[in-house]
């Protein structure tokens, strides 16, 4: 590895020097137990790392910020935050495959235009994106993935390559959803959404009042047009109260009557909808935004009838410290033209919870009494843990994603967080 620090223009860090803990240590806080640490500075040192990890038989497994980090025992692992460049040209957006949403909808949103961001605006763009990107306006405008145009690509052998549906079909097809494990993204372009007005925000309750808030959520969400996106929570932070609440955003000034009947259970605790700007939109769910130890389950729910709902509320949910359900639907039960989607599914839940005893068990139970009501499969980008990425794709998606990689890595260089075989 020393041969390659003299090839970097950034830095790299081996087992024992100092920082090295530091540098290998993702967003989740997981322990990530990896052979060597490079920092890339720019492209050229991500060919740099890629290439001699194919002549020296490793592995390579790449985060921005390290939200979805997973098992990376044993490989080069490479950070790409530096790589955070944001330009915005006749409502296109190329951004550095470290860049995060934020950043994005800050440069986005004073144009009238959005991405298809998720909840949080320290999200990295680029693994949220590969791994499909199921975001607020997904109802409207379907999977991030969809919007893109073109890649910079770092493939297996080291070369760097732009991809687009014209110079390489069936590669730009995967990279639409299919996850990390065909190239390093050095650079995406994508196309924006218009969001000249935009109207969102959180209203908040008492944990008692749940059952009320889930009958007005599933009464809205029934028949709700593409431009409104409601989610629904259970929130139970440790030593304190729980609480339950309704995040919402509509792609115009004012939804009208569209969420009166969460007016009219009255006692609310907060209320911040409001006309807000597209660079606030990740202020709506108010997630951490520093390094943060986290466990995660998502399932596909196909309905919310009376027995899911009683699933959901009849147990409290410690020690996870949120239960979410989301509203789907709209564009995204229409294909994305990429290896992700299309979600028939009309809701999805997440949980979230600290990685401590108790937790796994927690979630273990909820899907399991769920399962009656699910479809079993799970969006890429929230899979966790030791979840497979076969359980992302139908098996037609799954069998071309095993091809292309066997053809193009056979040697398994490039590794994502879930990789595909």
């Amino acid at each position: 590895m020393n041969t390659l620090r003299n090839m970097i223009k950034g830095n790299l860090w081996l087992p024992g020097d100092a920082g090295f803990d530091e540098a290998r240590t993702p967003w989740n806080l997981s322990d990530q137990r990896v052979a060597a640490v490079v920092e890339a500075a720019g492209p050229d040192d991500v060919a740099a790392t890629v290439g001699h990890a194919a002549l020296h038989g490793l592995s390579v497994t790449t985060q921005g910020t390290g939200h979805g980090a997973a098992t990376a025992d044993g490989v080069v692992l490479l950070r790409t935050h530096r790589l955070d460049s944001v330009e915005i040209t006749d409502g296109v957006a190329r951004v550095g495959g470290g860049a995060k949403w934020g950043a994005v909808l800050s440069a986005a949103g004073p144009l009238g235009l959005t991405g298809i961001a998720g909840s949080s605006p320290v999200v990295g763009v680029t693994g949220y994106t590969l791994g499909g990107g199921l975001g607020w306006f997904s109802r409207k405008y379907g999977l991030a993935t969809a919007d893109v145009l073109a890649a910079d690509v770092v493939d297996a052998s080291g070369a760097q390559v732009r991809v687009t549906a014209e110079s390489d079909p069936e590669l730009f097809w995967a990279l639409r959803g299919g996850g990390g494990d065909f190239g390093v993204v050095t650079a995406l372009e994508f196309a924006l959404r218009p969001a000249p007005v935009l109207y969102g925000g959180r209203m908040m309750w008492p944990a008692e009042r749940a059952p009320e808030v889930l009958a007005a959520f599933r009464e809205v969400t029934a028949d709700a047009p593409e431009e409104l996106t409601v989610w629904f929570d259970l929130l139970k932070f440790p030593d304190g109260p729980g609480f339950v609440t309704i995040d919402s955003t509509y792609l115009g000034e004012h939804p009208g009557d569209l969420l009166r009947p969460f007016d009219a259970i009255g006692g609310a605790i907060s209320d911040t909808r409001a006309v807000m700007p597209v660079a606030d939109l990740g202020t709506i769910c108010d997630e951490p935004t520093d390094p943060t130890p986290s466990k995660g389950r998502a399932e596909l729910l196909t309905g919310l009838d009376d027995a899911v709902a009683a699933i959901l509320l009849d147990d409290p949910i410690e020690p996870m410290l949120s239960v979410q359900v989301r509203h789907l639907g709209g564009a995204l039960a229409r294909p994305s033209g990429g290896a992700a989607g299309p979600y028939t599914e009309p809701y999805l839940v997440y949980m979230v919870g600290l990685p401590i005893p108790g937790t796994p068990e927690r979630m273990d139970a909820l899907s399991k009494a769920l399962v009656p009501h699910t479809s079993g499969r799970k969006p890429y980008t929230m899979l966790h843990g030791g979840e497979q990425a076969a359980s992302a794709f139908d098996a037609e998606t799954l069998a071309r994603l095993h091809d292309l990689k066997r053809a193009r890595d056979p040697h398994g260089v490039i590794r994502a967080n879930h990789p595909i075989l």
